[in-house]
């Protein structure tokens, strides 16, 4: 997929066509609530920032991620919890990111319900990461993110239930899982256009 800017990315984004889902995994109950912000970084090249996991944590150690993560009942609503949890993590301040939207709901094996929010970032920001839960940051460009050639789709069989976990490789590692999955979904709503 070519390059964007973000008129391009927003007129792609913003369009009125329903958007073909992803299987999740089923759960036998509600999911916990739980969001993550799909930070889109508005240089000359649209970028993307992701979060690499700290090695010490119980769940997903070392995982590459989006920020986010659960629902508090301080938060006012699921794209306050991105915006909350995305200002811990990393230090990214919400005056500097423009929330235009949401993917699918996507529901996880750890059993959480996941609502991504796609953000514009200015990119006049400066991490700062909570090293108890983030060993690092990096950006990937958003024009590798969305090219469908990039995501390798891995059939699983997990308790009677078959289903696709997408891998996407960068430099030397791979964004899997969730992380993968929302992805995928928003090159879908992209592709569109």
């Amino acid at each position: 997929m070519p390059e964007m800017n973000e008129v391009e990315f927003l007129e792609k984004f913003q369009h009125l066509r329903t958007v073909p889902t992803l299987p999740d995994f089923p759960l036998p109950r509600a999911g916990k609530k739980a969001a993550v912000l799909f930070p889109v970084v508005c240089r000359d090249e649209l970028s993307v920032i992701f979060t690499k996991r700290s090695s010490h944590l119980k769940h997903h150690a070392g995982q590459i991620c989006l920020p986010g993560g659960r629902h508090e009942k301080s938060d006012t609503c699921l794209m306050d919890t991105a915006l909350r949890e995305t200002e811990e993590e990393i230090g990214l301040s919400r005056k500097y990111t423009r929330v235009v939207g949401n993917l699918q709901s996507f529901r996880t094996f750890s059993g959480y319900e996941v609502t991504p929010y796609v953000g514009l970032v200015e990119p006049k920001f400066d991490l700062q990461v909570d090293p108890n839960e983030v060993a690092g940051t990096f950006e990937v460009p958003l024009s590798y993110l969305m090219n469908q050639n990039n995501h390798i789709n891995y059939p699983v069989h997990r308790k009677g239930v078959d289903y696709s976990v997408y891998f996407i490789p960068w430099n030397d590692t791979y964004i899997w899982g969730a992380t993968a999955a929302f992805i995928r979904i928003l090159s879908n709503h992209i592709a569109l256009n």
